[in-house]
């Protein structure tokens, strides 16, 4: 199999790389990314298989991109600016890059015959929810916030090429992601940062906003699940029913730090900021046989462990 993965030197895309080549080792992946300031070739140093090519680009580029398609079997777009915090300062280029962006890949696509294009979506297009209940496929998209509305406009464009033009296409909506390699601009590696510098830790309001937490290479094997067996023109949610208020994960880096709560500073809350996420995942489960491998007690635990042991990568600039 031939695949483009688009934002594979970020986080998600890097570590689904990894995933790939120690699975599928005869796969070819060309990974296109602009290398924006969340993404790095240090997260792919591992990676020496003679099947990989990494092509700096923009998906926004039209000619770029339809250069790339007739060499590749199937897309995954991985590539999105996607920090909630960035977009209320700056979402036109969320717009630009997650539903412009989108909007180029998905034309290539049908141009040029791919197989099979996956959109990797949040379970943030769904809005927010009380304390009770979850997100299915079925509930409606309710986004607050400038990234989450333009994370959703993509996903609307992805059902309307498949069913106006027929696009082998795919949606995925994950929970939160953890695990190696994370730009230090997101929550858990953003405090063992501050941590690790002597820094006290903003929390956002109350501290109670709650998320559903799965290991990043859980998700990418979900992912690798959708792309060999999942259905065309459905949507999937991928969780792992770990969910964590923040403060909860605040308190937990601190012991496993050995600080107290003095070094919690709360400040006020996020504009939009959605109360809890909550996803249900039996549709994956039961349709395609998926479910997450790792607890959140081990995913946690490596996680800590692997940026204690990996300082010089998250104070790099």
């Amino acid at each position: 199999m031939k695949i483009l993965v688009t934002g594979g030197a970020g986080f998600i895309g890097s570590c689904f790389i990894r995933h790939i080549f120690n699975k599928y080792p005869d796969y070819k992946i060309i990974n296109l990314d602009a290398l924006t300031y969340c993404g790095s070739l240090d997260n792919l140093k591992d990676i020496t298989s003679s099947n990989y090519e990494f092509v700096r680009g923009n998906i926004c580029d039209k000619k770029l991109v339809r250069e790339l398609m007739p060499q590749v079997d199937c897309v995954i777009n991985f590539a999105a600016e996607s920090h909630v915090d960035n977009s209320l300062t700056n979402p036109e280029i969320f717009v630009d890059t997650n539903v412009k962006g989108t909007l180029n890949l998905l034309q290539a696509s049908l141009e040029t015959k791919v197989k099979k294009y996956i959109q990797i979506s949040t379970d943030e297009v769904y809005g927010s929810l009380g304390y009770d209940g979850y997100f299915t496929e079925e509930s409606p998209l309710a986004p607050n916030s400038p990234y989450s509305a333009s994370k959703a406009g993509a996903d609307l464009l992805v059902r309307a090429y498949n069913k106006t033009y027929g696009l082998p296409a795919i949606i995925t909506r994950c929970s939160n992601n953890y695990g190696p390699y994370q730009y230090p601009e997101k929550l858990i590696p953003f405090f063992i940062k501050k941590l690790i510098n002597g820094e006290k830790v903003p929390v956002y309001g109350d501290g109670m906003n709650v998320r559903d937490w799965i290991y990043v290479y859980d998700h990418c094997n979900a992912v690798d699940t959708v792309l060999h067996k999942g259905k065309i023109g459905e949507i999937y949610n991928i969780g792992a029913h770990s969910e964590k208020t923040n403060i909860d994960i605040v308190r937990l880096i601190l012991k496993a730090l050995h600080k107290g709560e003095d070094y919690i500073e709360y400040v006020a809350d996020r504009p939009g900021h959605d109360k809890r996420y909550a996803i249900c995942s039996d549709k994956i489960t039961s349709e395609l046989g998926w479910k997450p491998k790792v607890t959140f007690e081990e995913g946690i635990s490596s996680t800590i462990s692997w940026y204690l042991n990996h300082k010089d990568w998250l104070n790099r600039k």
